[in-house]
């Protein structure tokens, strides 16, 4: 069995944020075993699993994406939405808009250090929808 949840988070500056805690209230009881698949329905923001302590880790994580993936590049032809949205495409396109965490014992199973990121790639991208996924 599916039971699909749709959770629309609050807007976000560009970078790496934890939304773990926003995914953990957003769902019902979970089953003691299972799945949970996490998808974003946006194509300039991505989702990955990463260091949940030190918030540097975010910041580095956002100063190596905007140092690999520059705005302004003389090769870009996709222009008409900003300097942001074609590097966020492709920063995108990198990270991925899914993520899968399994499900033991009616808790995700997210290791010590792990927690959920929004990757926003976008200067103002605002809200943002996903879709959370359970499988029993």
């Amino acid at each position: 069995m599916v039971r699909n949840i749709s959770l629309e988070l609050a807007q976000y500056p560009r970078g790496f944020h934890l939304i773990t805690e926003e995914v953990k209230m957003a769902l019902p009881r979970l089953p003691e075993n299972g799945l949970l698949q996490l998808f974003i329905k946006h194509t300039s923001a991505g989702l990955t699993i990463n260091e949940n302590y030190d918030p540097s880790v975010r910041e580095d994580f956002n100063a190596s994406f905007n140092h690999l993936i520059k705005e302004d590049q003389h090769f870009y032809t996709h222009t008409l939405e900003g300097s942001d949205d074609m590097p966020a495409h492709i920063k995108t396109a990198l990270v991925g808009i899914s993520v899968s965490i399994p499900i033991l014992n009616g808790e995700l199973a997210l290791g010590t250090w792990q927690g959920i990121y929004l990757c926003e790639f976008r200067n103002n991208g605002g809200n943002r929808s996903l879709i959370l996924s359970v499988l029993e």
